[in-house]
């Protein structure tokens, strides 16, 4: 239901009362619509868009420089097209980063839509400075200050090899340049590659008119940022507790808004309309997504955010709070992704009895084949992946099959090309009940784009706000202001970070009898990636499972939620994770752990577990979405109270997921 006040012009309200900013993407996928909906359904002040992955301000770099791509992403200027009127009529401010390589492109479209004040963000673009690297000198790579950190072996590829250009290089912005379009009038400002939660710093920091010292405030805002940027990670998307929900009610739903109050706090909700959650549970796990530890960087401010807190206060409303600022860094990141070869992909089947053996032999059979054709060690990457375990006693045929992922990266095409051939040579030498999945196209290579995560000092960042001129429009030219914008006042150097086990453990025995259990029946994750990091974090629930609904309100913490934090943070040290991970452990990989004791949760930085990152990376789940939940499947001792607690059926001899079966009785 709409509110008068905010049917007056915002303006007059500045700083007033919390400022409500609504997010209509987290990737150039989500079309136009999510923006028009953020407007029609209710009431906010400003619209903001993240639209850019590491990847794709890359992927059309070539082709925008040859003049066959726009350079910007469609679906931000669909939904500008889709909400012009409504922005207009109640006088909606809309920040988006849409603009990838050529946001100036994207607001001269905007501006002949609409004769209104518009604005784009320049400076994050540093192709030219890093056309040469080989004679100018690599970046220090982002993680160059933690000496533990091994890199993978083909990290330096593009300085050390002639064949490898650079096609994108994009500083990640802060919100200064934002706040100076806002501040000059701008009703909608497109950015190139500003971090992700910038335009919603820059929205809150104008609206309070924070000064740009007000770290805890500005630490506030970023935290706001990141909770609603992520599409409808904050809404029930991507939510490891989604068994407790009916699954018609999870998608097709909307996404957040943030209401930011003056001292940086905010309320995380949404739209009545449409569907969707907002819960603590649910914050809390795009809380804890692609974090980089206990301090969370921004070109703008540290958000220190040990003590963080997160509150249910109603239906779709949740508080955070406790965060802290300090200073920002004197760098910044920045992301190259340079052309680093091919690559190939070929998945074959097999089914039922004997399929340890049949991968077996089919690796040994390839690799004969490569060193015949003299390119066994030619590739840069090759990696025969066994993804899945054949069913015991297998109810269907789909149940007993799993597959073989031969993954391959070479910077020649003809060493890829060689692996293709041998599916024909040795089509009729296979083991039994050998087929392959239908589409095979992807054995053909392709090239490929790689990642570097790079630093850059701000201060030799030249950065501006451009403003559209309306008045001086009528001739059909383009007049543009342009106001060069400065880096922050202070940089704080960065400290070693945090890593440590919990402190004053308690004795495992001391939680009584414990079953053999999934760690996910009393726990919740999120993961995600940071380059070539992966970072975990696991928290204790706040909601009882959906069975338990009608006995106590999901708005209470069980009784034993403090004692099982004890449990939690005792048990889930770093060893704990290294043998969590099994088979996938190496050597090489890194681990940093903190704890965040007021919402209840343990995170994790695993480094090097991704390879190169991004595009580069050999793994399956090159983006360790995945690895939350797997890790939440390993079987573990459990005190059988905490499972109870839950409601998990601890008379079955194993865990459940909360659903129930015909006869009510929990079951996987």
């Amino acid at each position: 239901m709409s509110s008068p006040h905010y049917n007056t012009r915002w303006t007059e309200q500045l700083g007033t009362r919390p400022v409500r900013i609504a997010n209509c993407s987290g990737y150039k996928a989500d079309p136009g619509y999510h923006m028009f909906l953020q407007a029609e359904l209710g009431d906010v002040d400003f619209i903001t868009g993240d639209y850019l992955a590491e990847v794709n301000i890359a992927e059309n770099a070539e082709a925008y420089a040859k003049g066959q791509h726009p350079g910007w992403e469609e679906t931000a200027w669909d939904g500008i097209q889709q909400t012009l009127d409504i922005l207009n009529e109640k006088r909606i401010r809309v920040i988006v980063n849409g603009g990838a390589q050529n946001p100036k492109g994207l607001a001269e479209k905007i501006q002949q839509l609409a004769r209104e004040n518009h604005s784009y963000v320049l400076g994050d673009n540093l192709i030219e400075e890093m056309r040469d690297i080989r004679m100018n000198g690599l970046p220090p790579h982002l993680d160059s200050d933690n000496s533990e950190v091994q890199y993978d072996a083909l990290t330096l590829d593009l300085f050390e090899k002639s064949d490898k250009p650079v096609v994108s290089a994009n500083v990640y912005l802060g919100a200064r340049e934002i706040l100076r379009g806002l501040q000059e009038g701008a009703d909608i400002i497109v950015a190139g590659r500003v971090a992700d939660a910038s335009p919603v710093i820059g929205a809150a920091w104008f609206w309070h008119g924070w000064e740009e010292t007000d770290y805890d405030h500005l630490a506030g805002g970023l935290i706001a940022g990141h909770l609603i940027e992520c599409s409808g990670y904050v809404t029930g998307s991507n939510f490891a507790g989604f068994t407790e929900y009916p699954l018609e009610d999870l998608y097709d739903i909307t996404y957040g808004i943030a209401e930011v109050e003056r001292d940086g706090s905010c309320v995380i909700t949404k739209h009545d309309a449409k569907k969707g959650f907002v819960t603590e549970d649910i914050v809390k796990c795009q809380f804890l997504y692609e974090l980089q530890g206990n301090v969370y960087l921004h070109s703008d401010v540290k958000a220190i955010l040990d003590d963080v807190q997160v509150k249910g206060e109603g239906k779709n409303r949740v508080r955070v709070w406790g965060i802290k600022g300090r200073p920002p860094p004197p760098t910044t990141k920045l992301a190259i992704f340079y052309r680093a070869g091919y690559q190939s992909e070929i998945l074959v089947n097999a089914t039922g009895y004997g399929t340890a053996e049949k991968f077996e032999l089919y690796e040994s059979m390839l690799r004969f084949g490569l060193k015949r054709l003299n390119i066994a060690d030619k590739f840069d990457i090759l990696e025969f992946q066994r993804i899945g375990v054949p069913e015991s006693n297998p109810q269907s045929q789909l149940r007993s099959t799993t597959y073989l992922r031969i993954f391959a990266e070479a910077s020649d095409p003809a060493v890829n090309l060689g692996l293709a051939s041998l599916l024909g040579e040795f089509a009729m030498q296979h083991y039994s009940g050998f087929h392959l999945s239908s589409n095979q196209a992807a054995a053909i290579p392709k090239p490929y784009l790689s990642y570097y995560p790079a630093i850059w000092r701000q201060e030799n960042l030249k950065t501006s706000i451009n403003l559209l001129d309306i008045s001086a429009a009528e001739d059909n030219a383009t007049h543009t202001t342009s106001i060069p914008t400065t880096p922050p006042p202070k940089f704080e150097s960065l400290d070693k970070r945090k890593s440590y086990e919990t402190y004053n453990s308690v004795d495992l025995n001391a939680f009584g009898p414990t079953m053999k259990a999934r760690l996910g029946d009393i726990l919740l994750a999120r993961s995600g990636d940071k380059g070539s990091n992966a970072n975990i974090g696991f928290f204790i629930p706040t909601s009882l499972p959906s069975s338990y609904k009608p006995l106590i309100s999901s708005q209470e913490p069980s009784p034993l939620y403090a004692e099982s934090w004890d449990w939690l943070r005792s048990f889930l040290t770093i060893n704990t994770l290294k043998t969590m991970f099994a088979d996938s452990w190496e050597p090489s990989y890194f681990i940093e752990r903190v704890e965040f004791p007021k919402i209840y949760a343990v995170h994790f930085v695993v480094y090097g577990v991704l390879g190169r990152g991004v595009s580069g990376s050999s793994r399956l789940d090159a983006f360790a979405k995945g690895m939350g939940d797997w890790l939440r499947d390993c079987v573990v001792d459990v005190p059988i109270k905490f499972l109870e607690g839950r409601g998990r059926d601890v008379k079955g001899g194993g865990a459940t997921n909360g659903r129930t079966n015909e006869s009510g009785v929990l079951r996987l």
